[in-house]
């Protein structure tokens, strides 16, 4: 059986709908200064703090020039 670009754009799509029943909301920042990056990890967890929210860093990275690129993610409500 050959596989078109068709079938893989659809087991993308099906990966990312199963990946968002997980109970996460995540919010990406792409290529920010360290300390901006840092600033908007700090508001993230004063708005969804860790205890109520099982908030934390999901992943990052840092690229030339000192940027940072992270995910963030929080289940979507408290108990």
């Amino acid at each position: 059986m050959k596989r078109t670009p068709r079938d893989l754009a659809d087991r993308m799509a099906r990966r990312r709908r199963s990946d968002s029943l997980d109970g996460y909301v995540r919010e990406s920042y792409e290529r920010l200064p360290r300390n901006e990056a840092r600033e908007a990890a700090e508001a993230f967890f004063r708005r969804w703090p860790k205890a109520a929210y099982d908030s934390e860093v999901e992943s990052w990275s840092a690229e030339p020039g000192d940027l940072i690129t992270f995910t963030m993610r929080r289940l979507r409500s408290a108990d």
